[in-house]
């Protein structure tokens, strides 16, 4: 079984909310809520992925330093087994906006269970209740 490794990030702002956002329509879990981030290329650290990725998705600006390793996922799915680190970021330059998602929401950590996640996405909240 293939191992795939994304990495995934919650920005959390001011009001210890964190972003989440919407899979478009024609990705495979299109209209499902998710941590930003994206696949680790060849070569990639997890930080230079999200860092890129960020970047790319939410046109924002992240230095490595403020992102912070807090748990990871381990997922089989059909075809392909996840793993997943999730880091916290409280800093970043710019304001989030949708550009490769549906939408994108800032959510109490306690609501994040009322939006449907992948399956990977989902065992991250309690660790993002504890800390928030």
């Amino acid at each position: 079984m293939k191992l795939l490794l994304v990495v995934a990030v919650a920005l959390v702002d001011a009001d210890r909310r964190v972003l989440i956002a919407q899979r478009p329509e024609g990705k495979q879990l299109a209209g499902l809520w998710e941590f930003p981030g994206g696949k680790i290329e060849p070569g990639e650290r997890p930080e230079e992925t999200l860092i890129r990725e960020l970047h790319e998705e939410l046109g924002i600006t992240v230095k490595e330093p403020c992102l912070a390793p807090l748990s990871f996922a381990s997922h089989r799915y059909e075809d392909f087994h996840l793993l997943m680190p999730l880091y916290v970021c409280r800093r970043w330059e710019g304001n989030p906006r949708a550009v490769e998602h549906q939408a994108i929401r800032w959510v109490a950590p306690n609501r994040l269970r009322d939006y449907p996640m992948p399956p990977a996405d989902a065992p991250l909240i309690p660790a993002l209740i504890d800390l928030l």
